[in-house]
């Protein structure tokens, strides 16, 4: 689990927060209330399709669009592979000591937590700062501006994969957070990094980088996604501002969608689920029996339930989204799956999970990446004069973390209801088949609701 990699941010951080500032009944109640008026609001305001109708937005101007995706792409493009040399290369050859090494902490914190709030604040900006990406970029420049020949894949993809190659490279990369015994290890972390370079770069070489990074790697996949939520977007050279959200409009008819946006929610929600004592005392009895004499065998069998914990979580949300689908379609009477219209319904709450769960990670576990810049290898350097910085741990409250977790979860699922909302206005005439169809969405979103503040008040 990500808040392995310093024991004191569990009493500070994600888990530890029991001392709720109201009645735990009133959180339950009080999301369940919001929805519900949301949901008639919807209903009475939201009368024809507005998603799409905005989705265009404002052209920033040619200059500015020449700007920001010419020069300074390829600066940033430049310094990220730089920090993905000094990732591997800590990971490598720094410490083993997980503290003390560079690479974790940028990894699950600053990466990890990071990449989603850039992306909702500034679109789909994982094209720029993927050192993959990049290293593909710079190989077809090379071969098409120094040897002068023509780049092209090697493959043509099968559109009947869709997004699944996707959902295994990124479900991979969550089972080694979540089911290894040590996924802060640097070195276990360097082979996990090697892989995963291994499998983008021959992706994007076999079937372009365009179809590979928006089909096959994960995190491209996952912060695409959350990037049709900003309010700019690149498009056809240009930089536009559009309203929050509209990014969203439309259905998503690729294969593999649906199980994706699944693993993103719910590899979250075991995340929190596997730091309650119902699961810790779960995983306890299983290792029990091999601590003394077989620690090996103890943690294997550990990492096999935390595997089968993840992979029951992901089908929970998965099931529970399909069947508001099934009940929404069989309400109405619709002549098709309404599966690809709601699924990007999800986006939202899949981010919303990720910041209630780990903001307060980034903010106190975050501070630690200012003492390892100044020594990314953990060889006692000071290369930039602060390797004695001391992070201020106790810069959240219990209080205040509870009440992000919950603004951001209920806001999230609003979010997601009304992008549901808006497709259902567009694709039934009847304004009330739109209606009735939502039923059983405002159902779902009141179901995730109620679990991910179970969740976060069980840690």
């Amino acid at each position: 689990m990500i808040t392995q990699l310093l024991p004191h941010v569990l009493a500070h951080g994600i888990g530890g927060v029991q001392d709720l500032p109201v009645p735990k009944w009133l959180f339950f109640w009080g999301g369940a209330f919001v929805l519900v008026v949301s949901f008639i609001l919807l209903g009475a305001l939201w009368k024809t399709p507005q998603l799409d109708r905005h989705a265009t937005g404002r052209d920033l101007g040619e200059s500015f669009g020449r700007l920001v995706l010419g020069p300074v792409r390829i600066v940033v493009q430049a310094l990220s592979a730089f920090v993905f040399v000094v990732v591997i290369g800590a990971a490598l050859f720094g410490t083993t000591d997980p503290f003390e090494n560079f690479a974790p902490t940028w990894v699950y914190v600053i990466f990890w937590v990071g990449m989603p709030v850039l992306s909702m604040l500034f679109g789909n900006v994982w094209r720029a700062l993927s050192p993959w990406r990049a290293i593909a970029d710079g190989f077809v420049w090379v071969w098409e501006h120094v040897l002068g020949r023509e780049a092209h894949p090697l493959a043509t993809y099968p559109a009947g994969l869709g997004r699944f190659p996707g959902c295994f490279t990124f479900f991979a990369f969550v089972a080694l957070e979540l089911c290894y015994a040590n996924p802060a290890n640097p070195r276990a972390l360097a082979f996990a990094i090697s892989l995963y370079s291994y499998v983008a770069l021959f992706g994007m070489l076999a079937f372009g980088r365009d179809t590979w990074t928006a089909s096959g790697e994960g995190f491209a996949i996952l912060f695409a996604y959350i990037g049709r939520m900003a309010a700019f977007v690149a498009r056809e050279g240009r930089i536009r501002l559009r309203v929050p959200l509209t990014g969203l409009a439309g259905a998503e008819p690729m294969p593999g969608s649906v199980l994706f946006l699944a693993a993103a929610l719910g590899s979250v929600g075991f995340d929190g689920f596997s730091r309650t004592i119902i699961w810790q005392d779960l995983v306890a009895r299983v290792e029990a029996p091999y601590v003394l004499n077989e620690p090996g065998t103890g943690e294997i069998l550990v990492s096999g339930l935390n595997l089968l914990g993840l992979v029951g979580a992901i089908t929970l949300v998965l099931v529970a989204f399909l069947a508001a689908c099934a009940i929404a379609r069989a309400t109405v009477k619709a002549p098709r799956s309404l599966v690809p219209d709601f699924v990007l319904s999800l986006v939202p709450i899949a981010l919303v999970y990720a910041i209630a769960h780990y903001f307060s990670l980034f903010v106190i576990q975050g501070q630690y990446m200012i003492p390892l810049f100044s020594d990314p290898f953990g060889k006692g350097w000071d290369l930039f004069g602060t390797a004695d910085f001391h992070p201020n741990i106790a810069v959240l409250g219990p209080n205040t973390i509870w009440y992000v977790q919950v603004t951001a979860l209920v806001l999230g699922h609003v979010a997601g209801l009304a992008v549901a909302h808006d497709r259902a206005v567009t694709i039934f005439r009847d304004r009330q088949d739109a209606l009735r169809s939502q039923y059983a969405m405002l159902a779902l979103m009141v179901l995730y609701t109620v679990g991910g503040l179970w969740l976060l008040s069980h840690k």
